[in-house]
């Protein structure tokens, strides 16, 4: 697993928002420290050099401190746009 920043707080509209010092792809899985699922990057905003993120939570019950490490896969990849053709 990848480390990739730090959860910030949890804004009105209910997205986590954490603090990176690198630029994860959209829609990657993150992760806690202990290898639970919490949800899918939505968003990547903010300055390039640390950029904030917001998550969708993909789990129902979801217990989160401020300064909790977050988590992608290594082989994490943004795979959108990508089709398989059909073998005639």
């Amino acid at each position: 697993m990848k480390y990739i920043g730090n959860i910030l707080h949890l804004a009105n509209s209910g997205k986590l928002i954490g603090r990176t010092s690198q630029s994860p792809p959209i829609g990657a899985t993150v992760y806690n420290k202990k290898k639970n699922r919490i949800g899918k990057i939505y968003n990547i905003f903010g300055p390039t050099k640390n950029p904030y993120i917001s998550i969708i939570f993909k789990v129902k019950k979801f217990k989160y401190n401020v300064n909790d490490e977050l988590y992608i896969l290594k082989s994490s990849k943004d795979k959108r746009g990508k089709k398989l053709r059909k073998k005639k």
